[in-house]
């Protein structure tokens, strides 16, 4: 696992986050990823903020070789550890990064951008821009964001600027011909809160391959 160390604060706001707690996430995949990704030929994959690793660990089992990055050391060698378990350890490499200041080398056929939306400073442009330069020729650049807080929560817990659909796309600014929008949309998705409200919360969605 390449480890680079991370500067403070979000480094220690993330390991906190997980240090603090024998799990964060579920387990298992991101439905998003499990819809946009099923279809696609296996090859190489990089899996940005992958926390725990189970976006990482579903794609190594459908025959991907994948890289997954995230900001925390514990939530690594939990990702780590799910993967040996899965029997896809093999498959997939780990390494740390404060994505917006350092960046995995190479290029992949898939590049996966799960919720990087964060309460501490994060260039979610830089990244963005970083992810798109990584997708190779005929590759797959896969970001799906929150659109918006979930339906019962009347206090945010924080200011958010929450992208737009187009906004995200004009912020790539990519170039004409070389790329094409496969898939742009809101998906609405059931939530409910800690103490059992019913709601949804929208997503927004974005697929797009290289020429």
């Amino acid at each position: 696992m390449t480890d680079i160390p991370a500067p403070a604060p979000a480094a220690e706001f993330w390991e906190a986050r997980y240090r603090d707690t024998d799990r964060v996430w579920s387990g298992r995949p991101n439905e998003l990823l499990v819809r946009e990704a099923s279809d696609l030929t296996p090859g190489t994959a990089l899996d940005l903020g992958c926390g725990e690793g189970a976006d990482a660990v579903w794609l190594a089992s459908r025959g991907w070789r994948v890289t997954g990055v995230d900001i925390s050391g514990t939530a690594l060698e939990r990702a780590a550890g799910h993967a040996d378990e899965a029997g896809v350890g093999n498959r997939v490499a780990w390494e740390r990064h404060e994505l917006g200041r350092s960046f995995p080398e190479g290029s992949f056929d898939l590049v996966s951008a799960h919720y990087l939306q964060s309460p501490v400073a994060l260039d979610q442009r830089a990244v963005l821009d970083a992810a798109a330069r990584a997708v190779a020729g005929g590759g797959s650049l896969l970001v799906v964001m929150h659109a918006g807080w979930p339906s019962w929560q009347t206090e945010p817990p924080f200011d958010a600027v929450f992208p737009t659909l187009d906004g995200v796309l004009a912020e790539l600014a990519l170039p004409d011909g070389g790329w094409t929008v496969e898939t742009s949309r809101t998906v609405r998705r059931p939530s409910v809160s800690p103490d059992g409200l019913e709601g949804f919360r929208e997503d927004n969605v974005w697929r797009l391959r290289r020429a």
